[in-house]
């Protein structure tokens, strides 16, 4: 394990990173955590942030499709903006199920497959994690 691939990656990589890796631990934490209280309502707005930022940044990274280039997980980036949109809808509407699928579908699809997709040799956590 090496993070030199991290600290040398460029600051919009380093910035997507680590709010990927902040809303994963925080995630988690919502997951067990009880829920409906005043700390579950504002830890939620504070994963909202770090999960529409996660979306937002990768906008700014092309490394997969080439240099300007977007790929297929751009569009779980802008299906992840509209989710959150959704389910923030949903609490506030009262729709507690629906709010709750919804936040579980972004957890396991925004943060737990796309984030097992990059330990794939050729991407850079793969690389700090297993030297590919």
């Amino acid at each position: 394990m090496s993070v030199s691939p991290l600290l040398a990656a460029p600051v919009i990589v380093q910035v997507h990173l680590a709010v990927a890796m902040a809303a994963l631990a925080l995630g988690m934490a919502q997951l067990a955590a009880p829920k409906g209280t005043r700390i579950h309502r504002r830890l939620g707005w504070v994963w909202v942030a770090l999960l529409a930022t996660g979306a937002v940044s990768s906008f700014g990274i092309s490394g997969l499709a080439g240099p300007g280039r977007w790929s297929a997980i751009h569009g779980i980036s802008a299906v992840t903006l509209v989710l959150l949109v959704s389910a923030v809808r949903h609490a506030r509407r009262g729709n507690i199920r629906a709010h709750r699928i919804s936040m579980i579908a972004l957890f396991a699809g925004a943060l737990v497959i796309t984030g097992a997709f990059t330990l794939l040799p050729g991407r850079l956590m793969g690389a700090a994690i297993f030297g590919w």
